[in-house]
């Protein structure tokens, strides 16, 4: 270790305090989810546009004197359908794990620009097609910029953010995520009767603009001093963090934080070092279950929360939305109904900013999954025994409370945690690996979806029934957050790592930091001293 890094700080601050220049740095990053969000988004309405149906099937649009039995056939096949909406999640599955070890290599600001590079080639594609195929070779290329940006943006974020705000941080790449729902929403509802190409041209192109940004604006935010730290560059970390936290040169405050981070990482490859690039990633599934801090435990922790978040049913709603309130014949407009949900969550998403701060990780992620279970088997009670009119309007309230629950705790949540929980070693592995399970299993229901919505294509059509099933599993995500989620609020990433190996989840909201790793690796002049007051003011019990 190269000398001058020890801290002489007053350890009880370890961090800076929060300027708006550092804020506003961290939260850009935020931008990522818009164009993840956008993408999610818009096929949705592309999928219902008549312009496009008649494209890409070959079959005439019906007049106004269309039979009832005309209109049903008029629909992309369920094939077909379920071939472009998931090919997207495929391509992301294998770009975060790819994204984990260029963000080794690379650095993580490198690998997000990439991402964008990637997703750019994937859009132009996209807009130049006008068949299938080209349609979802672009939607595959775009995938892996998308898990390039979806794995790593995460990271960045908790690699560059305060402790303080880290979490509301974070879920602000949830919030950009509903903004660019939102805007796909927009769009389509202002280009689904164009009776030309630009009806599902212009949703396509515009997703261009938002990788511009971010690796725009990303060209002028620093590395992760994290990042500098695992690749032994002590001198780059440090003006690192003396911008990020907007200290001046030789900061107490600043040096303070990199001799934690150091010794950190030094702990942590002494227990288990990496000798190449297999053992590496062997590293993440190390340890045994039965030992809580295990890397084993805390892959396990992250892959099954991102699969959870899923079976939450939440992407149904921003997938099939369109397609599914169109089969309610009592909605005139289900592209309206559509924005409206889109619009109810990004409303409730800033909402999480406050609520994981205040009341923390764990405790909102329980109640969460009970809120929402509570309004999916509402709903599915409601569809199966009243079709009137009014029986839908209370379908559309309930689903709309259902991702305020969504969008205020599981939403942010998942990303937050898995943010957090992996070592610095793993740490940029184990976010890959847990994203790459968020997008495997956000493939895996976008490919079954169709066929248990529609009869088109051998499938059976559960109408407002499958509610059952996405409250069935909403009911699993209760229980894995009550026995399986710790808590993390308030703690840096490294005394994340010391809580998680002295406590289970049930008790980690009750923990108390009382001593580094700069200390007990020698790295101090003295002991570091946790002081209560602090810990009472940033950390609550759940």
């Amino acid at each position: 270790m190269a000398g001058g890094f020890v801290g002489t700080a007053d350890t009880a601050r370890v961090e800076a305090p929060t300027t708006w220049k550092s804020y506003m740095m961290c939260a850009f990053a935020a931008f990522g989810g818009i164009f993840f969000g956008f993408d999610s988004g818009y096929i949705s309405g592309v999928l219902a546009m008549d312009y496009f149906i008649h494209l890409f099937t070959g079959l005439p649009i019906p007049g106004p004197n269309a039979t009832t039995a005309e209109t049903n056939a008029f629909v992309i096949p369920t094939p077909h359908k379920s071939l472009i909406v998931s090919i997207l999640s495929a391509g992301t599955f294998f770009g975060a794990i790819l994204a984990g070890d260029l963000a080794d290599w690379f650095g993580r600001r490198t690998t997000v620009i990439l991402g964008c590079v990637v997703y750019g080639i994937g859009c132009i594609l996209q807009t130049a097609s006008t068949g299938l195929g080209l349609l979802v070779a672009g939607r595959l290329i775009a995938g892996f910029g998308v898990g390039f940006v979806s794995a790593i943006i995460i990271l960045y974020m908790s690699e560059i953010a305060p402790k303080g705000v880290r979490g509301a941080i974070v879920s602000g790449y949830q919030f950009a995520i509903t903004i660019g729902l939102l805007l796909a929403s927009c769009v389509d509802y202002a280009t689904e009767n164009r009776t030309d190409s630009g009806s599902y041209r212009i949703p396509m192109a515009l997703q261009l603009a938002w990788a511009l940004i971010l690796a725009g604006g990303l060209l002028w935010l620093p590395e992760s001093p994290r990042y500098f730290v695992k690749k032994g560059k002590l001198e780059q970390a440090a003006r690192v963090l003396e911008r990020l936290r907007d200290q001046p040169a030789g900061s107490e405050l600043v040096q303070a934080e990199l001799t934690e981070i150091i010794a950190n990482h030094e702990y942590e490859m002494s227990v288990i070092p990496q000798e190449g690039y297999f053992s590496s990633w062997a590293n993440c599934f190390k340890g045994g279950l039965m030992n809580p801090a295990s890397n084993l435990r805390r892959t396990i922790l992250g892959t099954s929360l991102q699969m959870m978040q899923q079976w939450t049913g939440i992407n149904f709603i921003f997938y099939f939305g369109t397609t599914f309130f169109t089969q309610l014949h009592t909605i005139n407009n289900p592209f309206l109904i559509s924005l409206i949900t889109t619009l109810v969550n990004v409303c409730s998403t800033p909402i999480s900013f406050w609520i994981i701060e205040r009341f923390g990780r764990r405790s909102i992620m329980i109640w969460g999954a009970l809120g929402m279970l509570v309004c999916e088997f509402i709903v599915a009670i409601i569809g199966v025994t009243d079709s009137s009119k009014p029986a839908v309007s209370a379908m559309i309230a309930f689903i709309c409370i259902y991702i305020f629950f969504f969008a205020t705790t599981w939403g942010p949540g998942a990303w937050v945690v898995i943010g957090e929980v992996f070592p610095l070693p793993i740490r940029s592995r184990g976010v890959a690996l847990s994203t790459a399970s968020n997008w495997l299993w956000n493939c895996i229901i976008t490919i079954i979806t169709p066929y248990i919505t529609s009869t088109a294509g051998g499938g059976v059509d559960l109408g407002p029934k499958i509610f059952f099933l996405w409250g069935s599993l909403c009911t699993l995500c209760f229980i894995y957050a009550y026995f399986l989620i710790p808590e993390t609020k308030g703690l840096t990433l490294e005394q994340v790592d010391r809580m998680l190996e002295e406590t289970t989840p049930m008790t980690s909201a009750k923990w108390v930091p009382h001593s580094t790793y700069a200390a007990e690796m020698g790295m101090t002049d003295k002991p570091a001293e946790v002081h209560h007051v602090e810990i009472e003011a940033t950390k609550e019990v759940v």
